[in-house]
């Protein structure tokens, strides 16, 4: 799902004044102008299940996750296993449960990572302009060259499997489309009225991309984070479809799909599951960022 996002071009009112935008000042009809979308109300409830069902995996999980029980091997769903077993008897409820707990890991992890650096990158190269400009953008388009998966497939193979390094190579892709954004944001707000009046007052450089443009580029970078979130699960479950993300016996949903394909034509539910997890909750992020597009969208100062 691909959703175009312009940059701003009037940086609004309250801006002028250095004062946050209306977004960051006004957020008693936030939820209720996220559950106006119906699309958008059903993709902040999935996220919303997620992280509840990772913060609560202990209590939700009907069985442990590592356990194996090899008299029930490929049990298919009944109300002992809600989503049947796995090659070894481990209830694969209890291990999507579990797993839950690993994706939010990944991806929160790689957001933390790609946010500032992004935004970061993306500004200083914008505000600065010439030489600066040129060398960060020549690295920013170096690293969009690639597919983000062969990218991270690469680094992954050369750090080796595990996840934080499969963390750290999700990130080192996902940060060049940011740091675009954030650049195109600064480049149409440097030559704004109140930057050259900030300017003229004696602000320097830093104090004026802290104070006036990162503010203004933040609802952008928000939004194309959180549509970044469904790259990065599908990422990080194609690592672990290879072996190359979370190690056995931990239940990721790429490995889980990776585990159950010998039995997949017999056996259904064992990567049927899994897959629709990762559908779901990609999807649902992808509906979570189309509506925070609109709420976050400076246009609407």
């Amino acid at each position: 799902m691909t959703i175009s996002y312009e940059p701003a071009m009037n940086p609004g009112r309250g801006a002028q004044h250095g004062r946050a935008p209306r977004w960051l000042r006004q957020g008693g009809g936030f939820l209720l102008k996220l559950a106006r979308n119906p699309l958008t109300a059903i993709g902040s409830g999935i996220v919303l299940v997620l992280m509840l069902t990772a913060l609560f995996a202990p209590w939700i999980a009907t069985q442990h996750p590592l356990i194996q029980d090899l008299q029930h091997t490929l049990t298919p769903p009944s109300a002992l296993h809600w989503f049947g077993t796995d090659e070894f008897g481990r209830d694969i409820f209890s291990r999507l449960v579990y797993g839950s707990r690993i994706t939010l890991y990944i991806v929160m992890l790689v957001s933390v990572i790609v946010g500032p650096l992004g935004l970061l990158l993306g500004v200083t190269s914008g505000y600065f302009g010439g030489r600066v400009d040129r060398i960060l953008m020549r690295i920013t388009d170096i690293f969009i060259s690639f597919p983000s998966l062969i990218l991270a497939l690469a680094f992954v193979a050369s750090l080796g499997p595990g996840l934080e390094h499969v963390v750290i190579a999700i990130a080192l892709t996902a940060w060049p489309p940011i740091a675009r954004l954030a650049r195109a944001e600064t480049l149409s707000l440097r030559q704004a009225d109140f930057i050259s009046a900030a300017r003229l007052q004696g602000a320097s450089p830093w104090r004026i991309l802290w104070r006036h443009i990162v503010p203004l580029c933040l609802p952008s970078v928000i939004i194309r984070i959180t549509m970044n979130m469904a790259g990065v699960i599908l990422t990080a479950a194609g690592l672990g479809f290879l072996g190359l993300g979370a190690q056995p016996p931990d239940p990721e949903w790429g490995a889980m799909i990776s585990s159950g394909r010998r039995y997949m034509l017999e056996c259904w539910w064992v990567v049927t599951i899994p897959g629709l997890a990762i559908f779901i909750n990609s999807l649902a992020f992808n509906f979570l960022g189309d509506g925070l597009r609109d709420i976050l969208d400076p246009r609407a100062e």
